[in-house]
């Protein structure tokens, strides 16, 4: 194909990710009709149809699924390379897109964020926290933030906080009424305050753990949240035990409002890691941000 048909992938590859003509051609500058014209001559040229198109929606046929995963991971290489190119000057700048938890971003970002973007005015940085987990690539974004255990073998992983532990925990007025839990299967006996990952579609599963021995204890009780923020306000008031990272409940505990059980089957995990595509060649800004964010113990 001709170097001039270029223009042409780049057209197919913005239609396959926007599923509508009118948004892609919005996003390249031209008309709806002409981007269908060039679509439309791009599968002539390759004979073969890229594109499924229905009066409500447009998709890639099996091909154009092909083409779309090798064309938009090379054309995102060279988007990066030439931002990196522009950066190149006395400041960096541009901007760094980020996927994490509100508690990572509380935690771990923020405090970094502080001290780095008053010394670099020119480097802007989103954050949106989520307690899905997100296909960073698919969305577009520039690096995301987990737990260590949770990140992709095929991601380069940078740590950026201290090991975490998990810890069941219950305020006086529920345990003045209960027994505390002696073993993670006393907590089928207790109301426990759930929590409703996205991600994995159900109730997430507490994790426990005793020197090699671990377990997944599938709990119950009246009260089902999606956040973590919610899950401690109920342990507060009475609602049920709860199961959070140790950290978010240190100042209730310290305070007497919570107390905590089972902490002997209290799991640790591999703290919060910055992740992002291994392929992916870093910008000054980006690089100089890992760089900040790296965990030095």
């Amino acid at each position: 194909m001709a170097r001039e048909n270029f223009n042409d992938l780049l057209a197919f590859v913005a239609v396959a990710r926007e599923g509508s003509f009118t948004r892609a051609a919005a996003q390249i500058g031209i008309s709806p009709s002409a981007l269908s014209q060039t679509i439309s001559g791009l599968e002539a040229r390759l004979k073969i149809r890229l594109l499924a198109r229905t009066t409500r929606k447009v998709s890639p046929t099996d091909a154009g699924v092909r083409l779309l995963a090798t064309l938009a991971p090379r054309f995102e290489e060279i988007e990066a390379e030439l931002a990196a190119l522009s950066e190149l000057r006395d400041k960096p700048a541009g901007t760094v897109r980020i996927t994490a938890s509100e508690h990572a971003s509380n935690t771990v970002l923020m405090p970094t964020l502080a001290k780095f973007l008053p010394e670099y005015p020119d480097i802007k940085i989103e954050i949106n926290s989520e307690n899905r987990l997100v296909d960073i690539v698919e969305q577009r974004y520039d690096a995301g933030v987990r737990l260590g255990e949770q990140v992709a073998k095929d991601m380069v992983a940078v740590r950026i906080g201290p090991d975490v532990r998990m810890v069941v925990v219950g305020s006086p007025a529920y345990f003045a009424e209960h027994a505390p839990p002696r073993t993670p299967q006393d907590l089928t006996h207790h109301s426990c305050i759930n929590l409703r990952l996205p991600t994995l579609g159900g109730l997430y599963a507490w994790e426990m753990k005793k020197g090699r021995r671990e377990l997944n204890v599938r709990v119950d009780g009246q009260l089902v949240v999606n956040g973590v923020s919610q899950m401690l306000k109920a342990s507060v008031a009475g609602l049920g035990l709860g199961f959070m990272l140790e950290d978010v409940v240190k100042d209730d505990v310290a305070k007497g409002r919570l107390i905590p059980a089972l902490e002997d089957w209290s799991p640790t995990f591999s703290g919060y890691h910055l992740y992002y595509p291994s392929r992916r060649q870093p910008s000054p800004a980006f690089a100089l941000l890992v760089e900040a964010l790296r965990y030095r113990a």
